[in-house]
């Protein structure tokens, strides 16, 4: 299995392609911009794209989902329903940042913890963690957790945005997060991997030597 990382958009949000190389199915996680680069990327492995899996509804994650729907026109586009409201106010969400809006993202299907969905014989275990949105999701393939803007490499994502709790996100961290395999590697939505362990032990909110 080959994860690419492309941190693309307005503010750089991790786009992932994880791509089999024996069936060359793959998912893409978040359409986070340049949707023609993913689709670059995409053609240069063979693969053939099952899945444009998103984690939340902010715009930094789904800025070229539309486009990217257009380049691959029969490929489903999957979230959580709590975020449905966020991206219908998407522009109002650029705008608070300074950047030009989008039309509203196309969603095909809605997305919980009990959708059955698998890849090249692996399986996608959808994790609902709210806290930073109210519908954020994160994605466990293997031994690989794509965590959005759930986790980050010691630090968590900020919970002062509309829907977003911080007791919300201290659950779903300790009891859903922290809960997993140890050595489970977390491809977060911004800046650089880290693993399941090391968020236990040095994570600044929730971990053992937590500086807050």
């Amino acid at each position: 299995m080959i994860i690419k990382k492309l941190p693309l958009g307005p503010i750089e949000a991790n786009t992932y392609i994880i791509f089999d190389e024996n069936s060359k199915e793959a998912v893409v996680i978040e359409a986070s911009g340049d949707a023609q680069k993913i689709k670059n990327e995409l053609d240069n492995l063979g693969a053939n794209l099952k899945y444009i899996l998103l984690t939340h509804g902010h715009f930094d994650h789904v800025f070229a989902l539309n486009e990217l729907k257009e380049l691959c026109p029969d490929v489903k586009a999957y979230l959580n329903k709590e975020d449905e409201k966020l991206l219908e106010h998407i522009g109002v969400q650029c705008g608070n940042f300074g950047i030009a809006g989008v039309d509203v993202p196309k969603i095909d299907e809605f997305i919980d913890e009990n959708t059955k969905l698998s890849f090249a014989g692996k399986e996608i275990k959808p994790i609902h963690t709210p806290g930073h949105t109210k519908g954020s999701m994160c994605y466990l393939i293997e031994g690989e957790l794509f965590s959005g803007d759930t986790l980050f490499f010691e630090e968590i994502g900020r919970c002062d945005l509309p829907g977003g709790d911080f007791s919300e996100i201290e659950n779903s961290i300790r009891k859903k997060l922290f809960t997993l395999d140890k050595n489970i590697v977390v491809h977060p939505g911004h800046s650089h991997d880290t693993t399941i362990a090391h968020e236990i032990k040095y994570n600044a909110y929730f971990g053992e030597n937590s500086r807050y």
